[in-house]
């Protein structure tokens, strides 16, 4: 299953995406499974959820949560979780919801973690490796799971649905349940595929990303 972990809708203030576009967008490109992860806001997965029921994908409820060392994705979460708190209390929120946590771009540009990873070694369950829209960080995020063992995952981070599936995370098997989804990760019976967005793409990405939120800030 091709499974893209990171993508935004226009729940999120950087997007203007519908969760109608997301879904059509990824299941013609062959994207089996994603997760909706508006920034701190939960209603566009649920939206995705009820929409994708007679089609062929799976969507996995999520969010982005912003903590005060950087974003944190919560996978299978079913509500908001407070943003700024710290991280380690963000983790907290997520495991005691449920949920799967996600340190995403950890070295990402200006939205990179702001502590050491390994001290979060047994309490986050993975961490992003493959991001298709940071500028760097990527080969970094690599190194440091093979360095500590760590299971990893992959998104697009799209915030438009011609980005979505650019890259992914390739899990063996077919109709997965979303825990089954959750163990391969963990067990790290999977593999991040794709490729980065061109850097013009970047570019005008972000910069549509910035117009967007300041258009919903003035609104």
């Amino acid at each position: 299953m091709k499974c893209d972990l990171h993508i935004h809708s226009h729940y999120s203030y950087d997007s203007n995406a519908s969760i109608k576009a997301i879904v059509d967008s990824a299941i013609k490109k062959g994207i089996d499974c994603i997760a909706i992860t508006d920034h701190d806001e939960i209603k566009g997965a649920f939206e995705a959820i009820e929409y994708a029921k007679t089609k062929p994908i799976l969507v996995i409820p999520a969010i982005e949560i912003k903590s005060k060392e950087g974003d944190i994705i919560a996978l299978n979460i079913k509500e908001n979780i407070e943003k700024n708190l710290s991280a380690e209390q963000t983790i907290r929120k997520i495991k005691e919801h449920g949920g799967f946590a996600i340190i995403a771009h950890p070295f990402g540009d200006w939205h990179g973690f702001k502590k050491d990873i390994k001290d979060f070694v047994g309490k986050i369950d993975a961490i992003e490796v493959l991001n298709a829209s940071v500028f760097f960080g990527n080969k970094k995020a690599k190194e440091t799971v093979q360095k500590y063992n760590l299971a990893f995952s992959a998104g697009s981070d799209a915030h438009e649905p011609k980005f979505i599936g650019s890259v992914y995370l390739e899990i063996p098997g077919q109709d997965l349940s979303i825990e089954q989804i959750l163990k391969a990760i963990k067990d790290k019976n999977c593999e991040a595929k794709g490729k980065e967005l061109s850097l013009f793409e970047k570019i005008t990405e972000r910069s549509k990303r910035g117009l967007i939120r300041m258009s919903k800030l003035f609104k």
